[in-house]
């Protein structure tokens, strides 16, 4: 059938005869009908795709969780329903367990102000932190004091870190302020007096200082693991100290520090020395830990922190690894999480809560 041919039906129909004209094999029209921008640059694809698809956004919880026996010994044979889980007192489903063994981007945070017993004891056993490490293990070598300390960084190579273990010296090095840290000297309108030492803080010995910022070292290590892998990794800081903790040096508050521990998914692991735990000193160590999901472990002799470093190290990287979806919508920042078992007589050792809000479903 061919295109009419009367003028007025012609020019009533412009877009059906020249579309129609190439499919009976007719020459075709000089000219195309115009177009609009949009339909140009609309691809046939485009045109073939149905609905967007509907997209619902959750939020998964992820809890690492350490079970020991009455003994202190791990327990790896749990199942998923063996595991209770409460967010804010409600109950929520486990929806996944997880078993599998994850390397340690670790901050071993060293304490470098300690009594002279404390320092002979713990000096001696630092090399052996590197027997409890993995080859896929990373671990950033850090001392405290008044200030923060860093070391050379992160590194998997076991003899270098050996090396750097084996020469950490707690008993001479002097308590210097990190470059552009505070001015403790004397002061004209807020600025260092003329002849005044660049940073008097650097002259004190280590071991005439009364106090420490341990909250801040705490602080500063989180924020060394801030970027690390936390999908494929397990974020710790190891912290040996006696637990001693001058509020007027620090920044950061505890709870400050807490909060940003548990929005980065890092554990902490305390090794109180031995003066801590006869004064009863580690309170702060315990709080750490405790809040984290991380463990502390108590030294009275020299030859007990070998082994506590082995046992951390271990702890850390064979955790149970429980998921959730939350239940409900809550404008909360923070929400508290508890771990059960239905086993009598285990230990339970897992973070207390997380920061974070509440996703919803996206617009359907």
């Amino acid at each position: 059938m061919n295109c009419p041919r009367k003028r007025d039906f012609f020019a009533a129909l412009p877009a059906v005869c020249f579309l129609a004209a190439p499919l009976l094999g007719q020459d075709p029209a000089p000219a195309k009908p115009a177009v609009p921008p949009a339909a140009q640059e609309q691809k046939p694809a485009d045109k073939q795709q149905g609905p967007a698809p509907i997209r619902i956004v959750t939020r998964a919880v992820v809890v690492p969780v350490t079970v020991k026996d009455r003994n202190g010994n791990l327990v790896p044979d749990l199942r998923r329903d063996e595991f209770r889980v409460f967010e804010d007192n409600i109950e929520q489903e486990v929806t996944r367990l997880s078993v599998e063994t994850y390397p340690l981007s670790l901050v071993i945070l060293i304490d470098n102000d300690l009594g002279r017993k404390d320092e002979q004891q713990v000096e001696p056993s630092l090399a052996s932190i590197v027997g409890g490490l993995s080859t896929s293990d990373e671990a950033f070598i850090c001392r405290f004091d008044q200030f923060f300390h860093e070391g050379k960084g992160f590194s998997r190579d076991q003899d270098s870190l050996l090396t750097e273990l084996k020469r950490t010296d707690l008993s001479s090095e002097p308590s210097v302020a990190p470059p552009g840290g505070p001015f403790n000297g004397p002061t004209i309108n807020n600025a260092p007096a003329p002849g005044a030492p660049p940073n008097p803080a650097g002259l004190q010995a280590v071991k005439g200082q009364p106090t420490k910022a341990l909250d801040d070292a705490v602080f500063e290590a989180a924020d060394l693991l801030k970027d690390r892998d936390s999908r494929n990794r397990r974020k710790v800081i190891l912290l040996i100290s006696d637990g001693q903790n001058g509020a007027k040096f620090n920044t950061h508050s505890y709870d400050e520090t807490k909060a940003e521990l548990l929005r980065q998914g890092i554990s902490v692991y305390s090794v109180a020395t031995g003066r801590s735990y006869f004064e009863r000193k580690f309170n702060r160590l315990v709080s750490y830990s405790h809040d984290t999901g991380g463990d502390i472990y108590y030294g009275a002799k020299q030859n007990a922190f070998s082994e506590f470093y082995t046992r951390i190290t271990e702890e850390a990287r064979n955790q149970y690894t429980l998921t959730y979806s939350p239940k409900g919508e809550s404008s909360m920042d923070y929400h508290s999480i508890e771990v059960r078992v239905r086993r009598d007589g285990l230990t339970i050792l897992a973070r207390q809560g997380y920061y974070g809000g509440t996703f919803t479903e996206s617009p359907k």
